[in-house]
């Protein structure tokens, strides 16, 4: 029993070395077990979104519209569904999303960043369905980030907060996806390049705000999403791709630094008694991957970085198949201890979006 034992854990000891050794040869698909199967994780979180039957809303005085946290989800869900040939995810979702054409609660007068992102969910859907009406529902939304631009030619939108990195630029590579307008993908990249200037700081991360001195994790989860997304789809030839590629690679080779043992990167990203954020880790592991497949990253080096982070954040799914350890929506702030103080929700969809995306980047070639 023993020496069986033993052979075990040096055989289980051999398998991990050869998941992680850093060789250019690593084999993506010798790494899933039954445990932390993308498509496994993925499906679970796809069933927490259709077991809520009421939507997030994100009210204001100014608009109402179903969150930007559960469009990213439903974005997220659309995608693997679409992976997985899983039709049935896809006649679920377009029930769910159907009402958000027709009904006048969900109404965006204020065209604010936050609302418009939600074009990113419709237009998923319709280049799943060829309904023209989630088309019209998700274009329309992206054209009028750009109606009446600045001087400059950004989006009237503008406001240099972090998490707009993702919040224009997933929804104008979303319109080039639908529509193969480079006009887009120009739009997005003018509008990011000008953002990094901006607010990417010497080490690589990202300030929450100019009045917020603190890299907070999902604001740089936010960004790394946003810059990945982008380089995903930016052909080399366009005249901010550079720029937007340096400054990705910076944030990547940054996030190395601050990765924990155990594969989580923290609310505050450079702060060790900072607590571990699934959220944020989550995004970052995705970009890293679409970093790694784009041949932007190198293989051997960050590979084993976003395996250690998703097999961690498979370990935060609770028995009902919620992420645990999600920060709450958090404003900018000049203290410390209000980021370090924040609640850590369950099932909060901040942190099942970038699940989605990360498990959707794993399974593609």
């Amino acid at each position: 029993m023993k020496i069986y034992s033993l052979f075990l854990i040096i055989t289980g000891f051999t398998i991990i070395l050869s998941g992680c050794k850093g060789s250019e040869e690593t084999d993506y698909e010798s790494f899933w077990t039954e445990k932390n199967s993308p498509e496994k994780v993925g499906r679970i979180i796809i069933n927490d979104l259709f077991s809520r039957p009421d939507y997030m809303m994100y009210e204001t005085k100014q608009y109402t519209m179903i969150h930007y946290a559960e469009a990213c989800v439903g974005f997220g869900a659309a995608r693997l569904a679409r992976l997985l040939k899983d039709s049935e995810i896809i006649d679920k979702l377009v029930n769910r999303y159907t009402k958000a054409l027709v009904d006048d609660e969900f109404t965006n007068p204020a065209n604010h960043v936050d609302a418009n992102v939600y074009g990113i969910l419709p237009l998923e859907l319709y280049m799943q369905t060829g309904d023209e009406r989630f088309f019209k529902q998700g274009i329309d939304l992206a054209d009028k980030q750009w109606e009446d631009p600045l001087p400059d030619g950004l989006t009237n939108q503008t406001r240099f907060w972090i998490d707009d990195v993702w919040m224009i630029g997933s929804l104008q590579v979303q319109a080039f996806r639908a529509t193969g307008r480079k006009i887009y993908l120009t739009r997005a990249a003018l509008e990011i390049a000008a953002y990094l200037n901006k607010l990417q700081q010497p080490n690589g991360l990202f300030y929450h705000g100019q009045n917020a001195p603190f890299f907070w994790g999902r604001g740089n989860g936010w960004v790394a999403a946003g810059l990945a997304e982008l380089l995903s789809e930016l052909p080399a030839d366009n005249p901010q791709y550079k720029s937007i590629e340096d400054g990705y690679s910076k944030m990547m080779n940054a996030l190395l630094e601050y990765q924990s043992d155990d594969g989580m990167w923290r609310q505050l990203i450079n702060v060790e008694e900072s607590w571990k954020e699934t959220s944020s880790s989550a995004m970052f592991g995705y970009a890293i991957t679409i970093g790694i497949k784009k041949g932007i990253l190198s293989k051997s080096l960050f590979t084993p970085i976003y395996q250690k982070a998703w097999n961690s954040l498979v370990e935060y799914i609770n028995d009902e198949g919620k992420l645990t350890d999600v920060c709450v929506g958090t404003g900018q702030s000049t203290d410390i201890n209000y980021y370090l103080n924040r609640p850590r929700a369950t099932g909060d969809l901040h942190g099942h979006a970038p699940m989605l995306w990360f498990a959707y980047q794993l399974l593609t070639e």
